[in-house]
């Protein structure tokens, strides 16, 4: 049997490693149209490549999906984060959890793990070429039976048994009318990882600065979303925001990347709150000049910009100041109000929402319920996990469990 696996990436090798590893007579192929396979590895984690996140109770698991946690329901528990972290040491590399439980290779490089992919491509016997390009597909009669010939940009055609489409997401719908055609429903893709454009922001010159626990809430809608949340050249990014942004991926786009956002820089505690402790710092520290010390753990550059904001003149002291400048004050902290006009990809980690309909798909060998003999995994599928390990889980148990089918 011959397996032709498109894309290079993570679950592409995932698949046809579990392929070859499930059918050793199969003859495997991975066909990649860019010069050298895994770049997202590469990139992933600025450079380290955030593997997984540390095993964990699969409902925590399935609520960091905002798309696809249905099917990833039924998928996961057959190849879960544990089943990661074990197959990789398997194969000689340990990975090691962070705070937030992000996980890595303890040599911090993601040269570890595209050196392991690739010596477990080259063990189990698979065929890699590179700068291969496949324009279209189509299913052929030959002696031997029906078969797909693949149509390549620069290259005979070549014919195979079974496809294994695992090229990962396009920006555009227009990437994926060479699937369309075979009848497939294609969900719009739409950037799902980004950080917020704020050009008239006051707070720009406070590049580099984070904090790390505040609320990020988009107005007109119900998203919201808590954790650290990085000041940058021109807006917002962090932990918070990104993950925002993939909750909010879709009403975003339809608002054209032009809308609101309120950030409370104080997520423990509410205006009110805030409120109360400031103006009893009038009796507690009358003496004290408000801009000199920052108060519930701000960073100092913020909370200077946040006074200034709320009109309190270097100099001022508790005790001077009313509570109409601190009333102000509060509001800031907690309910900061900034526009968005814009957004921008989060590093070189592109991560779409949208793919190919799930409805398609067999959720138990991810085989097309349109074409038969012709599977999918990873993000070319309508799935998507926010930051911190979870796509790359989605492309290990999707690559997995097609890799385990595909050749029955």
């Amino acid at each position: 049997m011959q397996i032709v696996v498109i894309g290079g990436g993570a679950s592409g090798f995932m698949a046809a490693i579990t392929a070859a590893e499930t059918f050793p007579d199969a003859r495997i192929t991975i066909l990649e149209k860019n010069k050298t396979v895994l770049n997202k590895v590469r990139v992933s984690g600025g450079g380290r490549c955030n593997v997984t996140h540390n095993p964990s109770d699969l409902r925590f698991f399935i609520k960091n999906y905002p798309r696809g946690d249905k099917l990833l329901r039924k998928l996961i528990p057959r190849f879960d984060a544990a089943a990661t972290v074990e197959w990789f040491e398997k194969r000689g590399v340990k990975l090691k959890t962070e705070n937030d439980g992000r996980m890595f290779p303890v040599t911090d490089l993601s040269h570890t793990i595209i050196e392991c992919l690739l010596r477990a491509a080259k063990q189990a016997g698979i065929e890699i070429k590179t700068g291969v390009s496949v324009k279209s597909f189509s299913k052929i009669s030959s002696a031997e039976g029906e078969k797909f010939e693949l149509n390549l940009d620069s290259q005979e055609p070549i014919t195979c048994d079974r496809i294994l489409i695992a090229t990962g997401g396009y920006p555009k719908i227009a990437g994926f009318e060479w699937l369309s055609e075979h009848g497939h429903q294609i969900v719009d893709p739409l950037p799902s990882l980004f950080t917020f454009n704020t050009p008239a922001n006051y707070l720009l010159p406070l590049a580099g600065v984070s904090v790390p626990d505040a609320v990020v809430r988009i107005m007109g809608t119900k998203h919201e979303w808590r954790g650290p949340v990085l000041i940058t050249h021109w807006g917002f990014s962090g932990p918070a925001v990104l993950k925002l942004s993939a909750w909010g991926a879709r009403d975003l786009a339809e608002k054209n990347y032009d809308f609101v956002c309120k950030i409370n820089w104080l997520a423990e505690l509410n205006e009110q709150q805030v409120r109360e402790f400031l103006i009893q710092e009038k009796t507690n520290t009358p003496k004290q000049q408000i801009t000199s010390h920052a108060r519930f753990g701000i960073p100092m550059r913020l909370w200077k910009a946040l006074t200034e904001k709320s009109e309190i003149n270097e100099g001022l002291k508790w005790s001077e100041a009313t509570n109409k400048v601190l009333n102000r004050l509060a509001e800031l902290l907690t309910n900061s109000q900034f526009d968005v006009k814009g957004k921008t990809t989060f590093k070189e980690e592109f991560v779409t929402c949208g793919g190919i309909s799930l409805a398609d798909v067999n959720p138990e060998t991810l085989e097309s319920r349109i074409l038969p003999g012709l599977y999918f995994a990873g993000e070319v599928l309508d799935v998507d996990g926010i930051t911190g390990g979870f796509n790359f889980q989605n492309a290990w148990t999707t690559g997995y469990i097609a890799g385990k089918n595909i050749g029955a």
